[in-house]
């Protein structure tokens, strides 16, 4: 596949199943849009990163393990290899962003959290809207948390919407050098509707061979070798 194939599993609707589960605990979805306008009225990080526990700790850990069947189903059809890697990874993610989430609200770390939200996210929320419109309720709500589990990472922790390791076709993957994010396909989905690429932090993964700035670099020396790599080795292999 060409590195640059975004595979339908990838997407954040890729948990629509409906879930027994979501509706035992979870608000109506009708109620989606009103929570995503609270959302984008968030002005700190730690003032979102409050809201969104609220609603992702009133899911059930086995609402995770629904999303994890529902995601394992759907890529059930592709390379065993790749689908193992990828079922690894997504798993990881979910469970530990889930636990981020509770221990940070615990610990009530988001009071000392006083940084502006990023300008995206207001947009960000008004997507999540759309996308968790379809009236089924179920479904709704199942792709109300993973969003919520990806905005978290995104605007409170300032991380990647797919983490670090995420394999990508072609053998590319989330990467991070120097404490920067670099994602593969980060400029190649932005007319995907339910893509999360045109709200992430990461930064494209530059064209060359994904070569290694050097170590403990000043930002000025970062650049100067980003610059340099693309003037002067601007090849992939």
């Amino acid at each position: 596949m060409n590195p640059g194939t975004i595979l339908p599993g990838i997407s954040p609707i890729m948990f629509g199943i409906p879930s027994p589960a979501a509706t035992e605990n979870s608000k109506s979805a009708a109620e989606i849009p009103r929570e995503c306008d609270r959302l984008a009225s968030m002005k700190t990080r730690g003032d979102l990163g409050r809201a969104i526990a609220a609603y992702v700790l009133a899911y059930y850990p086995r609402d995770l393990q629904q999303m994890k069947g529902n995601f394992s189903e759907k890529i059930r059809d592709i390379n065993p290899e790749y689908r193992k890697r990828l079922e690894e990874t997504t798993t990881e993610y979910l469970h530990g962003t889930y636990q981020n989430v509770r221990l940070m609200n615990q610990q009530g770390a988001f009071v000392v959290m006083k940084e502006i939200v990023a300008d995206a996210a207001p947009a960000y929320w008004t997507r999540v809207s759309q996308q968790c419109s379809t009236g089924n309720d179920e479904a709704d709500q199942l792709r109300f948390l993973k969003f919520l589990l990806a905005g978290f990472c995104m605007f409170v922790q300032c991380l990647p919407g797919h983490p670090a390791g995420m394999p990508f076709p072609g053998g590319v993957r989330v990467e991070v050098i120097e404490e920067v994010y670099y994602c593969p396909v980060r400029t190649m989905a932005n007319d995907v509707d339910a893509a999360l690429c045109p709200f992430c932090p990461a930064l494209q993964t530059p064209a060359i061979g994904y070569l290694k700035p050097p170590v403990n670099a000043s930002e000025h020396r970062k650049q100067e070798f980003i610059r340099n790599c693309y003037d002067f080795h601007n090849f992939n292999g």
